[in-house]
């Protein structure tokens, strides 16, 4: 098998399943914002399938973006990018979806809002941020990443840390515990580099995912931009 250390060939692969993740990104805001306008009933989206099937599919996004900070030449500057873009989202949330009342009460407990009601509330940590503090972490650590991570793994129960309080934010991921899939990620990142998979994990040719799964940052970013803008015209000449 190739030693993908010495060679600048992409996996298609990898790249079509990156592809197909960011394709069902946007087709649940999609779905999301479909619900929100009572176009399609809240049973479309809310349902034990979707329940499952969601944050399955964001943990291998995740897991993908772990494995290729393995082939990334410069991790810093990769996940200073993810910061950057992460920023941009959580300023055009707030400008967008404000509701700083809803959002104190959220922080203090003192409301829960329902699901249909979250679409009010700001992006404070969403993937883009999980992602950006992960690349961060990695290229900061590198060799000594995986101890750090295992034990502090270990640590959390005995200090009594079984549930992490959550941020009035509209997308919300976590480091704990999205983060340990990310370095999962990072951990399969080097058999693959070694070339240990079969020969059609490397060889494999896919249609039209890779090609989307080489550009998912840019159309993580453009996506809700374009639905909105849709949606806009749509009750403009509606």
């Amino acid at each position: 098998m190739p030693d993908m250390t010495q060679t600048n060939t992409r996996i298609q692969l990898l790249d079509a399943l990156r592809g197909f993740c960011i394709l069902l990104v946007i087709a649940y805001h999609l779905g999301y914002d479909l619900v929100m306008r009572e176009i399609i009933p809240v049973d479309a989206l809310y349902n034990p399938v979707l329940d499952y099937l969601q944050p399955f599919f964001a943990g291998v996004f995740v897991v993908l973006a772990g494995v290729s900070s393995r082939f990334s030449r410069n991790n810093l500057k990769r996940g200073l990018i993810l910061l950057g873009c992460a920023a941009l989202v959580s300023a055009v949330s707030f400008v967008v979806l404000p509701d700083p009342g809803l959002s104190w009460q959220v922080v203090t407990g003192a409301y829960t809002p329902a699901e249909d009601e979250y679409v009010r509330v700001p992006i404070l940590f969403g993937i883009l941020h999980l992602l950006a503090a992960c690349v961060l972490l990695y290229a900061l650590l590198k060799k000594h990443v995986f101890p750090a991570v295992l034990l502090t793994a270990f640590l959390l129960p005995w200090f009594g840390v079984s549930e992490w309080p959550e941020l009035p934010s509209a997308d919300y991921f976590p480091i704990v515990p999205w983060g340990f899939l990310f370095f999962f990620g990072v951990w399969l990142g080097d058999p693959i580099r070694d070339g240990a998979f079969p020969k059609w994990f490397y060889t494999a040719k896919i249609p039209v995912f890779p090609i989307i799964g080489r550009h998912t940052l840019i159309i993580y970013l453009a996506h809700q931009p374009v639905l909105y803008g849709a949606f806009w015209l749509a009750d403009l000449f509606g």
